[in-house]
């Protein structure tokens, strides 16, 4: 059975600038911030600036690693599955499991499971859809199956009247380690770890998340998101493109983390059926699988 004691904190972390998303919590999204074309006017800045002492979870895409850990989805068992290695608890640096298969659409990336630290996706490219910012940036790649199908799903959504933009995808290890070094440097380990991620556990390192907002980037990954129409239309029909809402509503004591409805994680159109319509999260997939190998083995 999967742990079912969780805080529930957010999955996408601390803002890269330190700015404050509108519900007054640190998110990276901020960093661009819609002109009155619809299209975003960029900072232009990636320093890492850790948010105020008082700030809350951020809405962004670092999780947080203080709270009581989630299942890592092994269901107590060591077998070895695609994108998945053993359970750990996730409470330490050290304790955290790395990946076998970081390559799989698949992988399972959260608190107790992180890519290796030279991982580096060979495969990055930008996708041509839109963005909240117009620069050429890091933030706005993604792995090219991934990238393609972000730009069918993004075409479907127009062809709706439901027009998206990117917010930020792709992170590489060496930002995520300067990012919470810095905030180690500015609030200590344990309060850093309660808004930002170790290096490796961020889905946006996998190359294959990515959060989305509104073509006029409002409610950039922030929680006033949910229950617009964008939100409504990502989540009947991210699923067709291969896409998952990665942290669902009411699923928090099994991720780890509140509802996220702007955040995207590419699995492939199979396993993405699959999740939709057993209403399952990576974490039940990923351990369904896990059984499955034990009892075929």
């Amino acid at each position: 059975m999967l742990a079912a004691s969780v805080v529930a904190l957010t999955a996408c972390g601390a803002n890269d600038n330190g700015g404050a998303a509108s519900s007054g919590a640190p998110s990276e999204s901020a960093a661009a911030s819609p002109s009155s074309s619809g299209a975003a006017s960029p900072s232009g800045s990636e320093e890492a600036s850790p948010p105020a002492s008082d700030a809350s979870p951020p809405a962004s895409d670092e999780p947080s690693a203080s709270a009581p850990s989630a299942s890592s989805g092994s269901s107590g068992t060591k077998t070895d599955v695609p994108g998945k290695s053993s359970d750990s608890s996730g409470d330490d640096p050290a304790d955290i499991a790395t990946v076998a298969e970081p390559e799989s659409v698949t992988v399972l990336v959260n608190k107790q499971n992180k890519l290796p630290d030279d991982y580096d996706p060979s495969d990055l490219v930008y996708p041509d859809v839109r963005f909240t910012f117009t620069e050429k940036i890091e933030k706005r790649e993604m792995r090219k199956v991934a990238a393609d199908a972000l730009e069918k799903l993004f075409a479907a959504a127009d062809k709706d009247d439901v027009p998206l933009a990117g917010v930020s995808a792709y992170r590489s290890f060496a930002r995520q380690k300067s990012l919470f070094e810095a905030y180690v440097k500015k609030d200590g380990l344990e309060k850093a770890r309660t808004y930002s991620a170790y290096p490796g556990t961020s889905e946006h390192e996998t190359g294959l998340a990515i959060d989305v907002s509104g073509s006029d980037g409002k409610c950039a990954a922030t929680d006033c998101f949910a229950g617009t129409k964008e939100a409504k239309w990502l989540a009947e029909h991210s699923y067709e493109y291969g896409f998952i809402i990665r942290y669902p509503e009411g699923k928090e004591d099994i991720t780890g983390y509140k509802y996220e409805p702007w955040h995207l994680r590419y699995v492939g159109l199979d396993a993405a059926k699959e999740m939709h319509d057993k209403d399952v999260t990576l974490e039940e997939y990923t351990n369904a699988l896990a059984v499955s190998g034990s009892a075929g083995g």
